[in-house]
């Protein structure tokens, strides 16, 4: 895929916590790391005490202005539970970098959160949610306090949508990630996003590595290939009133679950995509084979993006695709969702 050289998005987990508990977080459980939170390079957990304070982060958003980076997906664990978080989107936006915020929805339905939302000019905001029912939803996305769920998200949303009133911004837009239980989703999920007025639907595989203890029971596999191609089918012939990933998304999702890794030729990570963990490691992707072939991270605490970001070489071929990939598509085709004209 290609991008423009002089562009750079970056996905920032930024926070480790988080008040839901999804049985499938690419941060593990808490319930698994409460004996010991693992310690390879680029583990993430809910339990990290290693995130860098709002110092260390504002110290180093000051150096965007005039760098190479253009978009900054905000995600976690919550990065919405954390007090001081809009102080860094209202840091990013002076810099003249776009801003997206990644949330589980629940914190939308805090008036102040939303109005502050609007007021600092947040680009967009995705929301995940996994199904239109509640049961499958919070069954596999239970909250931690076991009271909130997928009513909670369902009001955070309608709350953000009905307080942007008549304006087209932030974008808001739903996320649901596909196992083999919920392949139906990629259809009723953009009728959902339909009905509560989103601005665009995004149906992502789920990743998980082959030893993760519900690997067997929701990794999509081959024998899969079909019903999702048919639903993405009737997805994208659907006219359904909400953009969607670009039209060669749907292959390269089926290609995924069909050839569990491979090949990518001219990979945009490190190029014009990066990852940065709590701790404000830098990498070049999120893939957790590229993360693990990878020498010791960089890292934003003391750095200038102008030098972490400076002009690399154009895209290279990368041999350590994995699933977690193509869920990175969308991110750098995001232009797509918050333009007001999309290609059909």
């Amino acid at each position: 895929m290609t991008a423009d050289l002089n562009a750079v998005t970056l996905l920032w987990a930024l926070r480790s916590p988080c008040n839901l508990g999804c049985r499938y977080c690419y941060f593990g459980t808490i319930e698994e790391h409460r004996g010991a939170i693992p310690q390879h390079s680029g583990a993430l957990s809910h339990l990290a005490r290693t995130d860098l304070d709002l110092a260390a982060i504002t110290a180093f958003v000051r150096t965007l202005p005039g760098s190479r980076v253009q978009r900054i997906f905000i995600a976690g664990g919550e990065p919405l539970i954390w007090p001081p978080v809009m102080e860094v989107v209202a840091a990013i936006k002076a810099a003249g970098v776009q801003v997206i915020l990644c949330t589980n929805g629940i914190p939308l339905n805090r008036p102040e959160l939303v109005d502050m939302i609007i007021n600092l000019g947040v680009d967009a905001v995705s929301v995940s949610l996994d199904s239109p029912d509640a049961d499958y939803n919070d069954t596999w996305r239970p909250a931690r306090n076991g009271i909130h769920g997928h009513h909670d998200v369902i009001s955070g949303i309608q709350a953000l949508i009905a307080a942007r009133g008549s304006s087209s911004s932030p974008r808001v837009g739903l996320y649901s990630v596909i196992t083999r239980l919920n392949i139906d989703v990629v259809r009723t999920g953009a009728a959902l996003a339909s009905e509560l007025g989103c601005d665009y639907f995004v149906p992502q595989p789920i990743a998980l590595d082959r030893g993760h203890a519900l690997h067997t029971q929701l990794s999509l596999t081959g024998g899969d290939a079909a019903a999702m191609s048919e639903a993405f089918t009737q997805l994208y012939r659907s006219g359904a009133p909400v953009r969607l990933p670009d039209p060669s998304y749907p292959a390269r999702v089926v290609d995924s679950i069909t050839h569990q890794q491979g090949f990518v030729s001219g990979c945009f990570g490190g190029t014009n995509l990066f990852f940065i963990e709590p701790d404000g490691s830098v990498y070049d992707c999120p893939s957790s084979l590229k993360i693990a072939a990878s020498a010791a991270a960089r890292t934003i605490r003391g750095a200038d993006a102008h030098a972490l970001f400076a002009a690399p070489g154009p895209c290279t071929d990368c041999a350590l695709f994995s699933r977690d990939c193509v869920n990175m598509w969308p991110l750098m085709g995001f232009g797509r969702f918050l333009n007001e004209e999309v290609p059909t």
